[in-house]
């Protein structure tokens, strides 16, 4: 992965590193300790993962699990999930802000019972 600016990346025309005898192909983006830097160390590949991961553990527990169980495991998802590494999220783009919103809003729906077409709107407390 290369790091840069967009001016500076544009500039750059390597698509595989040669090492040893291997032949390694540059990637757009790095995945360590489950936070995804991309090669303009913007936030948006984090949230993009944040959020399909989300959804996909969202549709997992609604399908499989009791009501009382899909409870539990939303609240869990809440406090974990979302918060881990939320530094991250410090001052991000409000349209990045809105897609977290937009999973928050998904996972507090089995806890409220409250419908899809309502407005719902779930902030969390920061320390």
């Amino acid at each position: 992965m290369w790091l840069g600016s967009s001016q500076q990346l544009a500039k750059l025309d390597i698509t595989h590193v040669h090492v040893l005898s291997s032949c390694v192909p540059v990637q757009h983006a790095a995945c360590d300790l489950g936070v995804v830097i991309d090669s303009q160390l913007s936030p948006s590949a984090h949230v993009t993962a944040v959020c399909q991961s989300g959804y996909y553990q969202l549709r997992q527990a609604v399908r499989s699990l009791t009501e009382d169980a899909s409870k539990t495991l939303v609240q869990a998802f809440l406090s974990c999930h979302l918060d881990y590494c939320n530094l991250l999220f410090f001052r991000i783009a409000e349209g990045l802000m809105n897609q977290l919103q937009s999973v928050q809003n998904t996972a507090g729906r089995p806890v409220t019972g409250t419908r899809r077409s309502k407005v719902l709107v779930i902030t969390t407390s920061s320390c």
